[in-house]
C-alpha cells in the first residue's frame, strides 16, 4: 500500500501504521532538520525535503492513501484570543488548506485525511471535529478517537509540558533536543498528531480500502 504523508514533521500520525499492514510511505517535509529526525524514526520510509503543497498536485496519482497536516498557525484560535491579540501580527489565513480539501475531494481516487486545528472562524468547508482537531476525509470516522490522556497536557510553554508531551508521543526528550533547526521544540512536539488517533484513522480508511478491493476482485 502506497502512502503519502505530507508535512510529516516527526511522524506522530504515522507512528503505528506498521502495526496495521505492510506499507510504503513517502514523507514530505520542508524543514531539513525535521526530515533528518523523521528518517531516523522511520528508516524504511522515503523522505523528501520539498514543498508538500506542490508535491501533492504533481504526485497524488501515485498513492492509495494520503494524509496531510498543513501548517495551522494562521487558522488557530490562539491568534485572536485576548491574551495574544497584541502579540500576533494579523495575517491572511493560509488557503492552501482549503485548496487541498477541494483538490483531493474532486480528483483523488483513494482515501485521504486532511487534519488541522479548530480555527478562530467558521470553517469554510464542513469537517469532522474530534477533540482539538478537525478532519476532512472521504470516509466516516469513529465518534471517539482521542486518548483520555491527551486532556490537560498542554499547560503553557514549560519544560514540564514538553516532558509530558514527549512521554505522550513516545519520543525521548534527548531525541527532540537533537533538533538543530529554527523551529521551537515546544511547537514541534505540540503539533504532533496522537499516534493512537493516527492508527485509528488509518485502520478505518484501510478497512474501507480492503472491502473495496475484495469487492472488485470478486467480480472477476
Amino acid at each position: 500500500m502506497k502512502i503519502l504523508n505530507l508535512y510529516a514533521c516527526l511522524g506522530g500520525n504515522r507512528y503505528k501504521w506498521d502495526e496495521v499492514t505492510n506499507i510504503e510511505v513517502t514523507a514530505i517535509e520542508l524543514d531539513k532538520e525535521l526530515a533528518r529526525l523523521y528518517q531516523e524514526r522511520f528508516p524504511n520510509d522515503k523522505v523528501i525535503v520539498t514543498d508538500a503543497h506542490q508535491y501533492l498536485i504533481k504526485h497524488y496519482k501515485e498513492f492509495d492513501f494520503i494524509w496531510s497536516s498543513p501548517p495551522c498557525p494562521t487558522h488557530s484560535k490562539v491568534r485572536v484570543t485576548q491574551k495574544n491579540k497584541d502579540f500576533y501580527i494579523p495575517k491572511y489565513p493560509d488557503m492552501s488548506l482549503y485548496q487541498q480539501i477541494i483538490f483531493l475531494k474532486e480528483h483523488f481516487k483513494g482515501k485521504y485525511v486532511i487534519e488541522n486545528v479548530i480555527p478562530y472562524y467558521q470553517p469554510l468547508i464542513a469537517a469532522k471535529k474530534r477533540g482539538r482537531h478537525l478532519y476532512w476525509t472521504n470516509f466516516n470516522l469513529p465518534s471517539e478517537i482521542d486518548r483520555k490522556e491527551a486532556k490537560g497536557i498542554m499547560c503553557g510553554q514549560t519544560n514540564d509540558e514538553v516532558d509530558k508531551l514527549c512521554k505522550f508521543h513516545n519520543i525521548k526528550r534527548t531525541f527532540l533536543n537533537s533538533y538543530k533547526g529554527k523551529q521551537s521544540k515546544t511547537k514541534i512536539i505540540r503539533n504532533l498528531v496522537d499516534y493512537e488517533v493516527g492508527k485509528i484513522i488509518f485502520e478505518t480508511a484501510l478497512g474501507i480500502l480492503n472491502k473495496k478491493n475484495t469487492e472488485q476482485t470478486s467480480l472477476f
